[in-house]
C-alpha cells in the first residue's frame, strides 16, 4: 500500500512539474490576448505568442482544431490586445507561411518556443495572419 501511495506522489509530482514548465514556457515573452467571437458573437479571450514581419502581425496554432483558430476561420473579425492596447483585425489562415512564422517565433522566443514544440509540433502549425480593420 506505501508503494502505491508513493508511485502515486511522485506521479502526481511529475504531473505538476510538467504543468509548471509549460506555464512558464507558454508566458515567457510578449504574450497578446487574442479575442475571437463565436456564432453568438460572444467574445472567447486566447493568450498567445505574437511576432511581426512585413508590415503584418502573425500568430500561430499549434493545433489545426484550436477552438480560437475554428472561431476565426468561421468569423474573421477579431480583436488583439497588446501593448495595453485593443486593435481590431480581419485575422486570416496562412499556412503557406509556416516555415517563415515558425523560424520568427523561434527568434524571438528561443527555448520557450522548441519547448511547447515538443508537445506540439510545429509541423502541424497553423500561422494567422491579422490585417487591420
Amino acid at each position: 500500500m506505501r508503494r502505491i501511495a508513493i508511485g502515486l506522489g511522485v506521479v502526481l509530482a511529475l504531473a505538476l512539474l510538467w504543468f509548471a514548465s509549460e506555464q512558464l514556457a507558454a508566458e515567457s515573452g510578449e504574450v497578446v490576448v487574442l479575442r475571437t467571437f463565436d456564432a453568438a458573437g460572444a467574445p472567447h479571450e486566447t493568450r498567445l505568442w505574437i511576432v511581426d514581419d512585413a508590415g503584418a502581425s502573425w500568430l500561430r496554432a499549434g493545433d489545426p482544431h484550436s477552438s480560437w483558430l475554428l472561431r476565426l476561420e468561421a468569423k474573421p473579425e477579431v480583436e488583439v490586445v497588446r501593448g495595453g492596447g485593443t486593435l481590431a483585425f480581419r485575422a486570416t489562415p496562412a499556412p503557406e507561411a509556416q516555415a517563415r512564422i515558425n523560424a520568427l517565433m523561434d527568434d524571438k522566443y528561443g527555448w520557450a518556443n522548441r519547448y511547447i514544440g515538443a508537445f506540439f509540433p510545429r509541423s502541424r502549425a497553423t500561422p494567422v495572419r491579422l490585417d487591420p480593420r
